[in-house]
């Protein structure tokens, strides 16, 4: 059976029946040969418009507290293990935070995350947060999220009394590579938040980078994990290697590569939203547009954590000219 014929059966599978792609399925779709991207990027696309439809969503997000982590993530500009020159500052004012939450729905996001450094909220800063999360239900519509690190069941439970409707939360990479990369929190402790950020009725936001030396296995067992965990939807960031961070000199992902990883994402989680959010203009370059054809129903727009994105004006020009229209 050729490739193509593969591919196809292996996309109505998916469409007609909910099959759950296996391991070497996923393997193998991530070892498509380069001549035969468009392909799978083709099967992959149908599966977006099967389940999500033809609309994207936009975020965006406000580093809220910036520097002085104390955790040592081998990508994390922010990290105290890092030496890097970022802005360091605590946690900045609600009404700070409702003007940029207006200024990102003006740009076209309708979510919206508060995001902290640190491994997760120290001393008064939760009910600080809380506060803030209410003035934002009050003052505006933007769906709220917050990344706010390592939480108990209990301020999750509060967050959401005070009108959070989304925790982000990463598991940034697989279990088993996950020790190369951060060593002052468990893996258990990420597992931990997410599943009780959704047993208090959070919608959950859960993904990683890939790029940071992982294997092609490992990233199909990082993919499993989020289809264990059942999580809502799934950034890919692709890592863009920060001076003075451990992985300053890692060699970053072609952009082919990462196509077929927003691909091989979707035939796992044909239901989820895929975002592509850190990185992609650094790693996809000019292939950017490709990212809805190769799956994805989600992307970041704006500014990250402490580097520039893409301006919003040429992402709505590159939406314009798919013709692709987004959630508001």
């Amino acid at each position: 059976m050729n490739y193509f014929n593969s591919i196809t059966e292996l996309r109505q599978k998916v469409i007609a029946a909910e099959y759950l792609v296996t391991d070497e399925e996923g393997v193998q779709l991530l070892n498509t040969p380069d001549t035969l991207i468009y392909d799978l990027m083709a099967a992959a696309n149908h599966v977006r418009l099967h389940f999500k439809g033809e609309k994207v969503s936009l975020c965006s997000i406000i580093n809220a507290k910036s520097g002085l982590c104390s955790e040592d993530c081998a990508f994390c500009s922010q990290s105290l293990h890092a030496k890097t020159e970022i802005p360091e500052y605590s946690l900045v004012s609600k009404e700070k935070v409702l003007e940029s939450a207006n200024e990102a729905q003006k740009a076209g996001a309708h979510k919206y995350g508060v995001v902290t450094s640190g491994r997760g909220i120290e001393g008064n800063d939760i009910n600080k947060i809380e506060e803030m999360i209410g003035f934002l239900r009050e003052n505006s519509d933007m769906h709220r999220c917050a990344s706010l690190g390592i939480l108990t069941k209990k301020e999750l439970q509060e967050l959401k009394d005070n009108g959070l409707l989304e925790y982000h939360h990463n598991l940034e990479t697989a279990r088993s590579f996950y020790p190369e990369i951060c060593s002052t929190h468990k893996y258990e402790d990420n597992l931990q938040t997410i599943q009780d950020a959704k047993e208090v009725g959070l919608r959950v936001c859960c993904g990683g980078i890939l790029g940071m030396g992982e294997s092609i296995e490992q990233r199909i067992e990082f993919s499993l994990a989020l289809r264990e965990l059942d999580v809502d939807s799934i950034p890919l960031n692709f890592l863009n290697p920060i001076k003075g961070t451990k992985l300053e000199n890692m060699q970053p992902l072609k952009p082919l590569e990462i196509l077929k990883i927003i691909a091989t994402f979707r035939f796992m989680h044909p239901k989820k939203d895929i975002k592509v959010a850190g990185g992609r203009e650094v790693n996809l370059r000019q292939l950017q547009p490709f990212i809805f054809g190769a799956g994805a129903n989600s992307m970041m727009v704006g500014n990250y954590l402490t580097t520039r994105g893409r301006n919003t004006e040429e992402d709505f020009e590159m939406m314009q000219d798919l013709q692709i229209d987004y959630c508001k």
